[in-house]
């Protein structure tokens, strides 16, 4: 069985139709990358999975359970995380206090911090320092450890890469390697080589619909597919 089943789902915001039958099931385990141009609905495609806008038609199947239209909150408790774009994150804060608020009951599982100090040393070292004063990379590598502070069965990631400098692009991907050997990872990632070297699993949006899906390993492999769909080469992207 498939961890997630997105069925057939139109979502419109406003007067504005945004999803168009869009239909991909998300295997449990590993990395799935949902791919596609600017404004092709792959952030409105995660939002519509975690409660945040509301499908028209269709399901959303987690586990084997419609989730579609329930709030994003009974989302999150039966088992799935996000992490926007804009990260999420509380600048105001110290780091502790904004994993502290992520947590179900106010405290820390002592085993899962210690996971996170590995993936993210620089969270240890700048524990008690305020959110709005981390820089780029580290801020999103907070924004990641909330979601994962809890038991996360899986954790729906927009755009984590854009404006990172490369050392810590390379850095995230082997924390992401490391999450989605216990937690599956629903990407969505405009950088194409970063995408490539986790996906297992991908979709192509494009104008609201799904226009292909398969094996990240296949789709690299075609050339003519990559620059049809999305106009970039895997070898230099």
């Amino acid at each position: 069985m498939n961890l997630l089943s997105v069925q057939n789902i139109d979502v419109s915001i406003g007067q504005y139709s945004v999803l168009h039958g869009v239909t991909f099931d998300v295997p449990e385990g590993g990395v799935f990358v949902l791919l596609g141009r600017n404004g092709a609905g792959k952030t409105t495609t995660l939002r519509s999975i975690m409660g945040l806008w509301k499908p028209q038609s269709g399901r959303v199947m987690f586990r084997g359970e419609d989730i579609a239209g329930l709030h994003a909150s009974d989302i999150a408790k039966k088992g799935i995380a996000f992490v926007p774009e804009n990260m999420g994150i509380f600048g105001g804060l110290t780091v502790a206090e904004n994993m502290v608020l992520a947590t179900a009951k106010g405290k820390f599982d002592q085993t899962r911090l210690k996971r996170i100090y590995t993936l993210f040393p620089a969270l240890e070292q700048f524990w008690d320092k305020q959110a709005w004063s981390l820089s780029g990379g580290q801020k999103q590598m907070l924004a990641v450890a909330r979601a994962i502070i809890e038991p996360r069965d899986l954790i729906l990631i927009d755009e984590p890469t854009k404006g990172l400098a490369p050392s810590i692009i390379a850095a995230m991907g082997e924390a992401f390697r490391e999450i989605s050997a216990q937690t599956t990872i629903l990407l969505v990632e405009q950088n194409f080589a970063f995408a490539k070297s986790l996906g297992r699993d991908m979709a192509v949006i494009e104008d609201g619909k799904v226009v292909h899906s398969g094996t990240m390993a296949d789709f690299v492999a075609d050339q003519v597919l990559q620059d049809r769909l999305l106009s970039l080469s895997a070898e230099g992207a």
